[in-house]
């Protein structure tokens, strides 16, 4: 279903606060203790996870071509059809809701019919194909490719008013069969030219994240970086500003987390509803984090209860 406007949305969600704050006053006593024994029984996080697996890669000789469009407008490398043939190849085959429900490859083509940015090839290896904006709902989007290991992935970018969080980014590729996912385990060159593209066409740095695998469905992406740290300066003193986006990222992934539970991890997925063991977890929240140091709490509580949420779409 569609929702109305963002100031109705907003009016909603501080409803739900206040539904939530009865609740704890006049009975909800017992969903607030479920959801505490919900995130308490969560797994704690342990060593860092595997790099994702890629399978099916694209033979060398079928990615070279790009190299020829290096510094060129990436609507000039559209044309091209050894480059159409590249995503039909990486892009799954799902519905995807952008604006309406529409092929996700349409998305990706409308978006990448935006205002063109020319086409970054890096270290002779590397190739990043951009647009700066899409026809509506502030969408951008791209696809990159390492042409040595025959790596294709893509993404979407834009602001939707259908009631999901909202601003969005989905990663996506046919090369992924995994349906959990954190950015830490996509290749690290793509991390850093995904960082570059988006600073230049304007995308937060902290927005609720999606991956779209080769099944069609969507799943959370999430922020496991730690905006705290750089490999530039890793031992600099941690200040309030990077560690509010460690809290914004971990409530974006938590909001994401059960968006795609409501809705069965359906990519075109359009419906937002803030059930009662939610409103009863916020209250809990506002409880436990009021104190000293209510960034750690947020962060805590909001991954454990990404834990459960995501383990609970996994049923």
């Amino acid at each position: 279903m569609r929702i109305h406007p963002s100031n109705l949305r907003t009016s909603k969600v501080r409803a739900t606060l206040a539904i939530a704050a009865q609740l704890l006053l006049t009975g909800g006593v017992l969903l607030v203790t479920a959801a505490a024994q919900e995130t308490e029984t969560a797994p704690e996080e342990t060593a860092a996870p595997p790099p994702a697996v890629f399978q099916n890669r694209i033979p060398a000789d079928q990615l070279s071509f790009l190299n020829d469009y290096a510094g060129h407008s990436e609507k000039e490398l559209r044309k091209d059809k050894r480059f159409r043939s590249l995503m039909k190849q990486v892009t799954p085959r799902t519905e995807y809701h952008y604006g309406r429900d529409m092929p996700l490859s349409d998305t990706s083509e409308t978006l990448l019919d935006g205002p063109p940015l020319p086409v970054e090839i890096r270290e002779g290896r590397y190739a990043m194909v951009g647009s700066h904006g899409g026809p509506y709902l502030d969408g951008r989007g791209f696809v990159w490719f390492d042409m040595k290991e025959g790596i294709g992935i893509g993404g979407v970018f834009f602001h939707p008013v259908n009631g999901e969080p909202t601003p969005t980014l989905a990663l996506f590729s046919t090369q992924l069969t995994d349906t959990s996912l954190g950015m830490s385990q996509f290749p690290q060159a793509f991390a850093g030219d995904l960082i570059q593209w988006a600073t230049e066409v304007g995308i937060p740095p902290v927005t609720a994240r999606y991956f779209i695998p080769a099944n069609g469905k969507k799943y959370v992406l999430l922020h496991d970086e730690d905006y705290c740290s750089s490999p530039e300066t890793p031992s600099a003193p941690r200040d309030e500003r990077c560690e509010k986006l460690n809290a914004d990222a971990a409530d974006a992934d938590m909001n994401a987390a059960y968006f795609m539970q409501e809705t069965h991890n359906q990519a075109n997925a359009t419906a937002w509803m803030l059930g009662p063991d939610q409103v009863a977890w916020i209250g809990l929240r506002e409880q436990r984090c009021g104190g000293a140091n209510p960034f750690g709490c947020r962060i805590r509580m909001a991954r454990e209860r990404t834990r459960v949420l995501i383990g609970r779409g996994r049923r």
